[in-house]
């Protein structure tokens, strides 16, 4: 159950992950998600000019917006927020505009192609609600990803965020969004969410 005084964020370092997917597979598990839509996932990219090029991998979620544009665009107010900032979808009021989806400047909201609703990356909140970590942070082999309440001056979210310098996506569209990369360069800054096909 969402508690008023926790805030989940998550940390992720781009420098720990590998590129293999296992937060993608954990979730697809985890969520029973269907073939061909993900809610989470590694993005490779490609940084620098030829021949100096490299390539970079960041993870993909729901950034849980502090001011997420998603609530405030839903018309019928099936995505709406916890207290402790989780953004959900209703499933019951969902009627699949895909509004929402559109609005989402990171790319991460998809129309599930059999129950015809909009779903994303919840941080796994019903293990979170029982004291387990969410299937991605799980299955990482690397312990590329952490999260905990940043709420909590004491917790490793709040230490790493304070004392490591960190980045977000796309900030300039001011949705505040509580997921956290270190190591993250320019280019790989201005990423969006977007599955190659």
């Amino acid at each position: 159950m969402a508690q008023k005084n926790s805030r989940w964020t998550m940390v992720i370092d781009t420098a720990r992950c590998i590129g293999c997917q296992s937060c993608a597979v954990a979730c697809k598990r985890e969520n029973s998600v269907p073939l061909g839509v993900f809610r989470t996932w590694v993005k490779s990219v490609e940084k620098g000019r030829f021949p100096h090029v490299q390539r970079g991998n960041i993870p993909i979620n729901c950034n849980q917006c502090e001011a997420p544009v998603c609530v405030s665009v839903c018309p019928v107010r099936a995505t709406y927020q916890r207290d402790d900032g989780i953004v959900l979808v209703d499933p019951h009021r969902c009627i699949g505009c895909q509004y929402c989806k559109a609005a989402c400047p990171y790319e991460v909201r998809y129309l599930d192609p059999q129950k015809k609703i909009i779903a994303k990356c919840y941080f796994c909140h019903h293990r979170l609600d029982v004291g387990q970590l969410p299937a991605c942070i799980e299955a990482c082999p690397t312990g590329a990803r952490i999260i905990g309440n940043s709420k909590d001056p004491k917790g490793a979210v709040s230490r790493l965020i304070d004392t490591r310098p960190v980045q977000v996506l796309l900030p300039e569209f001011g949705t505040e969004p509580q997921v956290f990369y270190m190591d993250l360069d320019e280019e790989m800054a201005q990423t969006r969410g977007r599955r190659a096909p």
